[in-house]
This record gives structure tokens, sequence and C-alpha cells, in this order.
């Protein structure tokens, strides 16, 4: 079995049956906490139809405070999860990945390979991003745009100061040298970028769009 099909079973295994309770709705001060995407699926061979919808509560649940995904079909919980995890659902699977600032992947998974995300629920952060986009392209593009380049001038930030702290470990530094910035960067400078391309990050994950860059820019 390859990494991929091993990953995939173990993603699996964390898929534990829900007790068919009713998805709760979103409060306006869940916003920011919580994300909600849905997907109709048509079980093939029938006509019959239903909602799928993805609910994770970022601060995690209040039993133990772990982040869980959560699937409802047609508003009533059908699986729970711990993540990264994939829910069996009709013609495919849904994936659900988070990272440090939110969701880094919510795709349907058909059994012919094509992959589709799914759409945000309106009232969500994230659906208000998606809503932007529509309504205002120009403008989405460019705060896109902006907050990937905030992301990577905090990488580049980050990465040479990071090496700097590593050089200085008494092994490293006999082993491959010391490395030292040219020039040394103000407190207030490195919270300035530090908060920026948060935001940034923040942003993008809003769009799916959050990667390794984040977490190490950040």
């Amino acid at each position: 079995m390859g990494n991929d099909g091993w990953r995939d079973r173990r993603r699996e295994r964390r898929v534990r049956k829900g007790n068919g309770e009713p998805l709760p709705p979103l409060r306006w001060w869940q916003v920011a906490t919580r994300s909600l995407f849905q997907i109709d699926l048509t079980d093939p061979g029938t006509t019959m139809t239903a909602s799928y919808t993805v609910d994770v509560n970022h601060l995690g649940d209040r039993d133990d405070g772990a982040v869980r995904a959560r699937l409802y079909r047609d508003g009533r919980l059908l699986f729970v999860s711990s993540l990264p995890t994939r829910f069996s659902v009709p013609g495919g699977h849904i994936e659900v990945a988070v990272g440090t600032f939110g969701l880094r992947r919510c795709h349907f998974v058909a059994a012919t390979g094509e992959a589709r995300q799914l759409t945000p629920l309106p009232g969500s952060a994230e659906g208000r991003r998606a809503r932007l986009a529509a309504e205002r392209p120009g403008l989405s593009r460019t705060i896109g745009t902006t907050s990937t380049l905030v992301v990577l001038a905090g990488v580049g930030l980050a990465v040479p100061q990071l090496l700097e702290g590593i050089t200085a470990i008494p092994p490293v530094e006999q082993a491959v040298g010391a490395f030292e910035l040219a020039i040394e960067i103000p407190l207030l400078v490195n919270i300035a970028a530090g908060v920026a391309t948060v935001a940034g990050s923040i942003e993008r994950a809003l769009r799916l769009r959050s990667n390794w860059l984040d977490d190490l820019a950040n």
C-alpha cells in the first residue's frame, strides 16, 4: 500500500458515527471561529439529493478542546472526526484539513478523482469573503494579492532570523558555521510585520489558500 493509501486509511479510522443531532445555527459571535461549508450530492443510481454540511469549530470542543470536523446530512449529524479527515459520501468523499489560521481544505473528491471545493455558508467568514469576491472581483483580487505578498515578505523576514538562531546553537555552529544578519531588525518592525503577516494568513485561510508558507512566516 502506498503512503497516500495508508494516510487515507488512518483518516477513515478517525471517523465515528454521529448521533443525528441537528446542526446548530451559526451565531454572530461565532463568525470568526466557526467554518461551515456545504454541498448537494445525488446518490448515484437514484434521483435522491441530500445536502451535506461540514462544520468546524476552531476553538475546539468543550469537553477536551480538540478541533474536530462534523458532517451533517440534511441538517442531522452523520459523522464526527478529528483532523485531517475524509468522510465517505455518495459518489466519493469529502476531505477536510485545518491549518494554523483556519481550514486548508474542504473539498469533495469524486470517485473519478475530480475535486471541487464546497461552498461556504453565507453567514460564515468564508461566506462573506466569497460574497466579496463575487460582488467586487477587482477589490477581491487586490486584497488576495496583497495578503500573499505580505505573507511572502513575512517569510523573507522570518527565515534569516530563524537561521541565525539555529546556527547560534554550539553543535550547529561547529558543523556549518554561524549565520549573522547584516543588520539587526528592530523589535517594533518584527511586531508590525508579525501582525500584518497574521492578518494576511487569516485572509488567505478564508479562501482556503493557506499552506506551509503561512506557518513559516508566522
